[in-house]
């Protein structure tokens, strides 16, 4: 049951806690969250056992949002690693919890290791619901920066399954935003692209010309011969 692997989870964690290391993670994420301290090879490596259940997607779902509730990060990245190891199991349906997820307590780490479940739920769908993007267009417009940013990344990996039509219009809507994560979202994004197409990247970021910030140029053309 939910309660039982959240309370599982708990015990296991809270044994590896080592609050030396703790106080060094937290201020690398800028004293913003505790932690109890667990590098994450440990960490995956004494939940792997716990990870292993045959729960459907609202169960998945309850132990991510009661996991979240935690106030050390480690929990929260176990809530990911559930999630990224049952992603099959999830439909498009869950895309808006996840969402409500990368809002709470967000910073870069969570939000982009969600964004990485969000991707695989939705390119998934694609191959069977030429819509399947339609929710990432309404994230691109979302009122949160981080919703924004997941919704430029989530294609990260998908190689040349990539709609490249909606890599460019996001990278083209969100261009004029001043934030760090959002432009760096950007010019990652694309360099991921490039690699599988590095002319239409550098087409792109030539056509932009001083409407993308150098930072995200920068980011889209690093790897570009």
């Amino acid at each position: 049951m939910p309660e039982q692997l959240v309370t599982q989870v708990q015990h296991t964690l809270a044994a590896l806690a080592d609050p030396a290391r703790a106080v060094a993670m937290h201020a690398y994420l800028r004293e913003q969250f505790p932690f109890l301290g667990i590098p994450t090879p440990a960490r995956r490596a004494a939940l792997k056992p716990l990870l292993k259940v045959d729960f459907d997607q609202q169960r998945l779902l309850t132990v991510a949002d009661r996991l979240w509730w935690l106030p050390e990060r480690e929990y929260h990245y176990a809530a990911i690693d559930l999630l990224a190891r049952h992603v099959g199991r999830l439909d498009l349906s869950a895309v808006g919890p996840l969402l409500a997820l990368a809002q709470r307590e967000p910073w870069w780490e969570t939000v982009d290791g969600l964004a990485g479940v969000v991707g695989d739920v939705v390119r998934a769908a694609r191959r069977s619901d030429p819509d399947a993007q339609a929710a990432m267009d309404a994230a691109l417009r979302h009122e949160c920066l981080w919703v924004r940013r997941i919704a430029m990344i989530h294609q990260l990996g998908w190689r040349l399954e990539t709609d490249s039509a909606r890599l460019f219009g996001y990278a083209e809507t969100l261009a004029p935003e001043g934030g760090f994560f959002i432009r760096k979202a950007i010019g990652w994004a694309l360099r991921d692209y490039a690699r599988w197409n590095p002319q239409a990247v550098r087409d792109f970021v030539a056509a932009m010309g001083g409407n993308l910030a150098p930072l995200s140029a920068r980011e889209a053309t690093r790897r570009i011969a």
